[in-house]
């Protein structure tokens, strides 16, 4: 019946709409009767020459529509299962900084690829509900607390200290922990302890060191930008630096005393059965273009 509607309100006319749904004309009107009968409201007048929606017609075609492209959207998207094309609209969530690094590329190749997919991104550091807030799919750097969801590990996080060439020429390079006390060290401000780096000794126990230094900030990129310009010594994870390294705008400090570092880099996906393609897809696709990092494919890089 609603499709009987949906096709006579859009054409105004009953031959039409059969010849659309390739169904009699007058079974066409039946079913829209039938259908004004169920509502108890007229939705259309007929003449013998025209035929046009009332004010009810015109407002459930309205309320009909969304729930129309909904339906078929969802149809398109079971049917792709079945024929493993995937199609339909992502929604992701992408840490800020690596979003814009590493993942842009890779998105955009991805969509190249899958023309029948759309994306929409959310570059945010915040913590995202994937259920709640409707999301697809996600990027997740460090350590996952949440047991609902699905992770696939993209690879490890990797911290190193670096400085820029003219920094160490200016001051020297430090040769043990203890020297760092002398030098400027740039701090991430979001860390639980900026002023306090951890590290793993010769022996292979923990161990503390406190700096300090000109600059602290809550954004990597920024205190990349402070470190290449010489201001002090960087504490950061590879893939933030890892095209300065490259370049060699940065050089590693301290190579021999790894950095203690917690989690990995995930993609997350709600914690549901039967994945749409699209989502399968799209997971598929990150983490073949992770392996290796791309950060650590670059020359120079392990």
């Amino acid at each position: 019946m609603i499709s009987a509607f949906v096709a006579v309100a859009e054409t105004l006319s009953f031959a039409a709409a059969g010849l659309r749904l390739g169904r009699d004309p007058t079974v066409v009107s039946r079913r829209v009767q039938a259908l004004e009968q169920k509502l108890g409201v007229r939705l259309a007048e007929r003449t013998t020459r025209r035929l046009a929606l009332t004010e009810a017609g015109r407002l459930y075609l309205e309320r009909l529509r969304p729930a129309l492209r909904d339906l078929q959207s969802a149809q398109r998207d079971v049917a792709a299962l079945n024929h493993g094309l995937p199609q339909g609209h992502l929604r992701l969530a992408l840490p800020t900084s690596f979003g814009r690094m590493w993942l842009s590329q890779i998105l955009t190749d991805f969509l190249i690829a899958h023309p029948l997919v759309t994306a929409e991104v959310e570059y945010a550091n915040r913590y995202v509900d994937l259920v709640a807030e409707g999301f697809d799919a996600a990027i997740r750097l460090g350590v996952l607390e949440d047991s609902r969801l699905i992770a696939r590990k993209l690879c490890d996080r990797r911290r190193l200290l670096c400085a820029s060439p003219t920094y160490l020429a200016r001051h020297g390079e430090p040769q043990c922990l203890e020297d760092l006390a002398g030098h400027a060290c740039l701090r991430f401000s979001g860390a639980a302890q900026p002023d306090v780096w951890p590290f793993f000794t010769d022996g292979g126990g923990p161990r503390s060191v406190s700096v300090s230094g000109p600059f602290a900030a809550d954004d990597g990129e920024a205190l990349v930008s402070a470190a290449v310009a010489g201001l002090g010594i960087l504490n950061a994870t590879d893939w933030l630096v890892g095209r300065e390294l490259e370049s060699g705008a940065l050089v590693p400090v301290l190579s021999s005393f790894p950095i203690l570092e917690d989690g990995a880099i995930y993609l997350v996906l709600p914690s549901r059965t039967g994945l749409p393609s699209k989502s399968r897809a799209f997971a598929d696709w990150v983490v073949q273009a992770m392996n290796p990092p791309p950060w650590r494919a670059l020359p120079g890089q392990d």
